[in-house]
């Protein structure tokens, strides 16, 4: 391994977070409906746990409503319970074969909630990519210790480690920020 080989895992092991910070993120709902806030959904499906859009079709119907149609008809209920116990707070009807998912507005109590939510999402994305920095200078120290570099390069690898890091958090800054507004905008 060679201190090109640390930086370039460094770099998409980095990445690999801020993908899953935006995957969670979009998880948080903001006033509008759209059709990923269910993507987390499960439901029971002949006993295994299965995500909702395995097993039912999952569309927009206006900009407030989201639209499930089960691909089973005995699967209508199953998926109208999974989404009422899901923690996004929502309360499905049936209308046919049709499950309607209206999005309440968000209060501004709850705006605040949800800005918590994606702090606390954040601060998880940069505990991750920290961890990240202290593998990489971990493997610069042993690629030290093995004598495959010398001191000086083992001190610029770890700065251009540092200049990663302060990079991806800012990211994550920006990322939270972004959805922050998103939130609070009525």
């Amino acid at each position: 391994m060679s201190v090109a080989d640390v930086k370039k895992n460094t770099d998409q092991k980095m990445q690999k977070s801020i993908e899953t910070l935006k995957t969670d993120l979009a998880k948080v709902r903001t006033g509008r409906a759209h059709v990923g806030m269910l993507d987390h959904v499960q439901v029971d499906y002949y006993g295994t746990p299965t995500h909702i859009n395995q097993v039912a079709n999952v569309t927009l119907l206006d900009a407030r409503t989201i639209g499930v149609q089960p691909w089973e008809k005995k699967m209508i209920a199953t998926v109208e319970k999974a989404i009422r116990e899901s923690d996004l707070g929502l309360n499905p009807s049936t209308q046919g074969d049709v499950i309607r998912v209206p999005t309440p507005a968000l209060t501004e109590e709850r705006r605040k909630e949800m800005v918590k939510l994606v702090k606390s999402e954040a601060e998880d994305a940069k505990i991750a990519i920290r961890n990240i920095r202290r593998d990489a200078n971990e493997g610069l120290k042993k690629l030290l210790k093995d004598k495959a570099i010398s001191e000086d390069d083992e001190r610029r690898a770890q700065d251009d480690v540092q200049k990663l890091t302060d990079k991806f958090v800012a990211e994550v800054d920006k990322l939270v920020a972004e959805k922050e507004k998103e939130v609070l905008t009525v």
